[in-house]
């Protein structure tokens, strides 16, 4: 099975051989259904196509390290993209490329997984039993879930298509869903992939980890029951109690093989990668010259702040895991301000293979959870238990147990468990949402102190309520006259 789904993934992959052609994809008031649909080969091919969107959606691609990363305290822009730039300095407008690319390209994967839970039902074909057929189901509704899941964090409510469309007109008219609507879409499609899916589908490790499971499941919906309005912390410790109890025998693994070993124990869900026409471009952008064998200005600068958050824990594995630092020729506005300043690097990737690396990329992973573990722990006034998990985390890196001071109430725990999630999960995906959820967002970002060395002067962030969400792009406010923007 697994030679079979690489190489539909690899045929698939082969148009796909330029960023533009990321960005071609149709707004989601154009998707339409297809037909012939009608053997087990043609529904695996189908499914295999909606798990390539983790591959071709730009969103999870690379500018999942863009709008988590660099937008928040991690990262500058670094690079010369000016959509970069002002995502770093949070002046994001309705008409910036970039999200108009993410809400078409994850609109594009939600249709190509309703397309799958409708056709499925219909196939006739005794190559495909019904235990497969499960299966299926169960990995399009979770596939779908993570999608959305993508959408509110990124925009707020947002229209829920969960049909396959049958003419552009049917969905240029759709409304906004509520917030609260769209994460009880998401759960609903996680119990349902939850009763289908397996805890895994043998012992191949790259199947294992890049198709949903049971773990992925569980793993999901407690990270969507933390993130969602009224967070339900009760619901994430069940969710990861499953998780945990699993057949996948999920574990720790030491830190400094976290990324430069593919699909290991510690992996819930990863995408896949070979290199070559199926290979991942985003190392090539952030790796440095010594590694990429490039010598162009790269992209999301660890910033000082996130450096220094290393450093006031003494820790060292997880900065040099994550951090390289090497002398370049370009100029840094924050490092130096000079050409051979030595500047830091973004190094959870590690191979750049131009631009068609085979390092994987995280979905989900067990050091996340332990972490949300221990937040919802603490949240539910269980502290001592709570410390338990994050010194789990801690003791692997050779860090000492979190002090009295840190654990001696519910606010001063809640810090340390969000900072331990700083450098835990950097250049991960992860910060902006960890803000939100623990409503520091604004807190942090006006009062980061960082200084352009061009001059002298400290950067003026502004952030705002209004700009938590991401503003719905122009282009589909154009098409739908009953989408509303998000406060400006």
């Amino acid at each position: 099975m697994k030679t079979k789904i690489f190489l539909i993934v690899a045929c698939l992959m082969i148009s796909i051989t330029s960023c533009n052609d990321f960005i071609d994809l149709e707004p989601i008031s154009e998707e339409t259904t297809a037909n012939g649909y009608d053997s087990a080969r043609q529904i695996e091919a189908a499914l295999v196509g909606t798990y390539e969107s983790f591959q071709s959606a730009e969103y999870y691609v690379w500018d999942f390290v863009v709008y988590q990363d660099i937008r928040s305290d991690n990262c500058y822009a670094g690079g010369d993209n000016p959509e970069i730039f002002q995502v770093d300095l949070l002046d994001i407008s309705p008409t910036q490329s970039r999200i108009y690319t993410h809400w078409s390209n994850i609109y594009n994967a939600i249709a190509k997984a309703n397309l799958v839970l409708d056709k499925v039902v219909l196939v006739n074909d005794i190559a495909l039993t019904e235990e497969r057929r499960d299966q299926i189901m169960g990995e399009a509704y979770f596939l779908r879930a993570y999608h959305y899941f993508t959408l509110v964090k990124l925009f707020g409510g947002v229209p829920l298509v969960t049909e396959p469309l049958t003419s552009p007109e049917e969905e240029v008219n759709l409304p906004r869903s509520s917030v609260q609507e769209v994460y009880d879409q998401i759960l609903l499609d996680l119990d349902l992939a939850g009763a289908l899916l397996p805890d895994t589908y043998g012992n191949d490790a790259s199947v294992n980890k890049g198709r949903a499971t049971t773990g992925a499941v569980n793993a999901l919906a407690a990270k969507v029951n933390a993130q969602k309005p009224s967070p339900d912390y009760n619901a994430v410790l069940e969710h990861i109690d499953v998780l945990e109890g699993s057949a996948a025998n999920y574990q720790l693994i030491n830190y400094s093989q976290l990324f430069s070993a593919n699909n290991n124990a510690e992996s819930i869900l990863e995408v896949q990668y070979l290199g070559s026409n199926e290979g991942n471009f985003g190392p090539q952008l952030l790796l440095p010259p010594s590694i990429s064998g490039d010598a162009w200005r790269k992209f999301a600068t660890p910033s000082v702040d996130m450096v220094n958050a290393f450093d006031s824990e003494n820790d060292e594995i997880r900065k040099n895991a994550s951090i390289l630092f090497e002398s370049v020729q370009w100029v840094d506005e924050y490092w130096g301000n000079s050409p051979g300043t030595t500047i830091p690097f973004g190094y959870k990737w590690k191979n750049a293979s131009g631009f068609a690396s085979a390092d994987n990329t995280y979905l989900l992973r067990y050091g996340d959870l332990v972490l949300l573990k221990a937040e919802a722990l603490n949240e539910l006034g269980q502290l001592s238990q709570a410390v338990t998990e994050v010194n789990r985390i801690r003791n692997r890196v050779q860090l000492p147990n979190l002090t009295n001071e840190q654990s001696s109430s519910q606010e001063a725990l809640r810090t340390a468990i969000l900072k331990e999630r700083r450098l835990e999960l950097f250049l991960e995906g992860h910060r902006w949402d960890d803000l939100v959820r623990y409503d520091r967002v604004i807190q942090t970002m006006n009062n980061l102190e960082e200084i352009d060395l061009r001059t002298g002067n400290s950067v003026n962030y502004n952030m705002t309520e209004q700009k938590i969400l991401l503003p719905i792009p122009q282009q589909e406010l154009d098409r739908n006259p009953n989408l509303t923007q998000n406060p400006l």
